[in-house]
């Protein structure tokens, strides 16, 4: 089941509007990806499994609250930022990469879409100048590096289930990656919520602000 009804399969709270924007993400990657190399072909023909499912498990484990305020880090072709602003109408997704054309092509699907929950910057994490309640993004480099790039970046003020702080999409065995890490932080395993084989070492790592 590789094409939109496995969204339907683990999710039953999306709007008709909100299939309809998943269901336009794929011809829309496609003819992206025809102009720049934004996703691996081989993982275009896995396309809602790997790339928005894999982002939906945020969802999994945290929903948004109205007016919530997410930076997506090195989001490539807009990953999980893409996925989530669909998913969460009533909070605001910012989608940064420090790789121009990325960002075109966010900017170009998030117009396409009529998402208006969305800003995207082509800048360096480091430079982003603003504060969230959460960061998110898809395994772009080792959590301690990744802490570095996110620090004065969250709001004091927490309004979801979670205290603000990061959900970071990554798998395989994180023990020596996260021993340094001096944050409280909880695994989510994403094998808890999807019986696809690629889920099976994927994890939502969150650590606390």
């Amino acid at each position: 089941m590789q094409d939109i009804e496995l969204l339907s399969k683990y999710f039953n709270d999306f709007t008709e509007e909100q299939m309809n924007q998943f269901k336009a993400l794929r011809p829309l990657y496609e003819e992206w990806n025809s102009k720049i190399n934004v996703i691996s072909r081989k993982d275009m023909d896995a396309f809602y499994e790997r790339h928005v499912l894999h982002s939906l498990g945020i969802k999994k484990v945290m929903n948004f609250t109205e007016g919530s305020s997410v930076l997506d880090i090195g989001t490539g072709g807009g990953f999980p930022g893409i996925p989530l602003a669909i998913a969460f109408p009533e909070s605001h997704f910012h989608l940064v990469d420090s790789i121009g054309k990325k960002i075109k092509v966010v900017q170009a699907v998030a117009e396409e879409l009529g998402l208006k929950n969305v800003s995207a910057a082509h800048i360096r994490a480091e430079e982003v100048d603003q504060q969230f309640d959460f960061i998110v993004s898809r395994a772009v480099t080792a959590m301690p590096a990744f802490l570095k790039w996110t620090q004065n970046k969250f709001r004091k003020e927490n309004k979801n289930e979670l205290p603000n702080g990061i959900l970071y999409l990554k798998g395989g065995d994180l023990t020596e990656e996260m021993a340094e890490v001096r944050k409280e932080v909880k695994y989510y395993n994403l094998s808890d919520y999807f019986a696809e084989e690629f889920f099976e070492t994927k994890k939502v790592v969150y650590v606390k602000a």
